[in-house]
C-alpha cells in the first residue's frame, strides 16, 4: 500500500513530467473481488490517511466498495469493567467528526490504487523480483539487477518492501530490532451482539485483545498473546476458538461464532538507522515496524509517503536533483523522530499492561482515569493518533 500511495502522489504531482515512475513488486497482482469474503487482512485508515487517499481521488471509491467507520473507541484493562471509570472512550462526536476512521482490507486500497497508477499511466511490474541493488555513487544513479537478468538505474529508488526489505538489507542499512513476548492471531467473527461501529481493545495480562468492526457485522480479530497460546488457538476447532475468544473479550458482544480462517505471526518493533542514503530512500515498514496495538502502521506508512513526495517535489520545483542527500533529508527529518517517538510509546503502552505488579496495576489505573478528565491533552492525543492537525 505504502508504494503505491507514493508512486501515485508522485505521478500526480506538478513536477510529474520530468518523472518517470516504475512500480517493481515480487509478488503477484492482488486481486479484489467484491464477491469475495472481507480479506483477513486489514487496516484502520485514520482521517490523516483518508485525506491522502482522497488527494489521490480513490479514496470514494474505497468507502463506496466496502469499508466500516469506526466512531467510537473503548479501550480498557481486563481487571476492570468496560463501563467503568477507568476505561478510555473516544468519540468522533467530540471532535466533529462523522467517524475516527475506517476499517478497509489491504487489499482493496491496493486494488484502488492500481486503478489509479494505470490512470497515471505509471508503468507497474509484479513477479518482479530484485537480485542485487546499488546504491547511487558520484554518477548520481542506483543501478538495480533483477533476478529475470535484466537491469535498471534510477535518479531515486524508494524501499516500499516491508519489514524484511531487500533494499534496505541491500544498502547495509542497520537495523534496531526487539521482539515482543507476544504473537498476533488475526480471525474475523460474527458477534451475537452488534458491534455498534467501535473499536473495542480489552489488555489482558498476556497482551491486548482488539475487536474491529467489519462491514457486514462481523468483527475483525487481532489478538496479541503468548505464542503458546495462539498456536493453540490455531490449532483448535472453531467451537473451543470461539469459546477462548468469549472467554478473553468478557462475553462483551455476547456469543461468538468464527467466520473466517486465521492467520499467526511473532511480534517485533523495529527502526532503521537511517531512512535515506543518496538516490535511495526507505518507507513505511522498511523503515519503521510497529506493534499492532494502536493501529498505527498503515497510516505513519502513509505519512512517510506523503513527505517523501512533497520533498521530490520541492525538489523538482527548485530545479534539485531528486536522490540529493539533502532532498531525501528534508523526508528523514520530518519523518524518522516521529516515527520514532510513536514506536516508542506504543512499545511503553505495550510494556506498561503487560505488567503485573499491583503498584503498576494501581497506577494503570489511575492514569486512565486521568487521561479521560485531561481534555486538552485528551484532544491533542487523539488528534496525533488520528492524523489531523500535526
Amino acid at each position: 500500500m505504502v508504494g503505491l500511495v507514493t508512486a501515485a502522489l508522485l505521478a500526480q504531482s506538478p513536477g510529474s513530467s520530468n518523472l518517470r515512475i516504475t512500480v517493481l513488486d515480487a509478488g503477484k497482482l492482488p486481486l479484489f473481488d467484491i464477491g469475495n469474503d472481507i480479506a483477513l487482512r486489514v487496516s484502520a485508515v485514520s482521517q490523516g490517511s483518508m485525506q491522502i487517499l482522497r488527494e489521490l481521488e480513490v479514496w470514494k471509491s474505497i468507502a463506496d466498495i466496502r469499508a466500516c467507520p469506526y466512531r467510537r473507541m473503548r479501550v480498557w484493562d481486563s481487571r476492570e469493567s468496560v463501563e467503568g471509570p477507568n476505561t478510555l472512550r473516544f468519540d468522533a462526536a467530540d471532535f466533529a467528526l462523522g467517524e475516527l476512521g475506517f476499517i478497509v482490507e489491504n487489499v482493496l486500497i491496493q486494488h484502488a490504487l492500481l486503478e489509479r497508477l494505470r490512470e497515471l499511466e505509471v508503468d507497474v511490474c509484479f513477479e518482479t523480483p530484485i537480485q542485487k541493488v546499488r546504491v547511487a555513487t558520484a554518477s548520481r544513479a542506483t543501478e538495480i539487477q533483477l533476478q529475470d537478468g535484466r537491469s535498471l538505474s534510477a535518479d531515486l529508488l524508494v524501499g516500499a518492501d516491508g519489514a524484511g526489505s531487500l533494499i534496505r538489507e541491500e544498502a547495509g542499512i542497520s537495523l534496531r530490532t526487539w521482539s515482543h513476548p507476544q504473537a498476533a492471531l488475526v480471525t474475523h467473527v460474527r458477534p451475537e451482539k452488534t458491534h455498534q461501529d467501535t473499536a473495542w481493545q480489552r489488555f489482558l495480562k498476556e497482551g491486548p485483545l482488539a475487536f474491529l468492526p467489519l462491514d457486514d457485522g462481523r468483527v475483525s480479530v487481532v489478538w496479541s498473546t503468548t505464542p503458546e497460546l495462539a498456536e493453540r488457538a490455531m490449532t483448535a476447532s472453531d467451537t473451543d476458538f470461539a469459546a477462548l475468544l468469549d472467554d478473553a473479550s468478557d462475553g462483551l458482544l455476547g456469543k461468538l461464532t468464527v467466520s473466517g480462517p486465521r492467520g499467526s505471526f511473532p511480534l517485533r518493533s523495529q527502526h532503521a538507522e537511517r531512512y535515506v542514503m543518496p538516490g535511495l530512500a526507505l518507507v513505511g515498514d522498511a523503515a519503521h515496524a510497529v506493534h499492532p496495538l494502536a493501529g498505527q502502521g498503515a497510516n505513519l506508512g502513509i505519512a512517510d509517503a506523503a513527505a517523501l513526495a512533497a520533498a521530490v517535489n520541492e525538489a523538482m520545483t527548485n530545479g534539485e536533483y531528486p536522490g540529493d542527500l539533502p532532498t531525501l533529508r528534508r523526508y528523514e527529518r520530518q519523518r524518522k523522530g516521529s516515527n520514532k517517538t510513536m514506536l516508542h510509546f506504543i512499545d511503553a503502552i505495550n510494556r506498561l499492561f503487560l505488567a503485573d505488579s499491583e503498584p503498576i496495576i494501581a497506577l494503570r489505573g489511575s492514569g486512565m482515569r486521568l487521561f479521560n478528565q485531561s481534555g486538552p491533552i485528551q484532544r491533542r492525543a487523539v488528534e496525533v493518533a488520528l492524523g489531523i492537525n500535526v
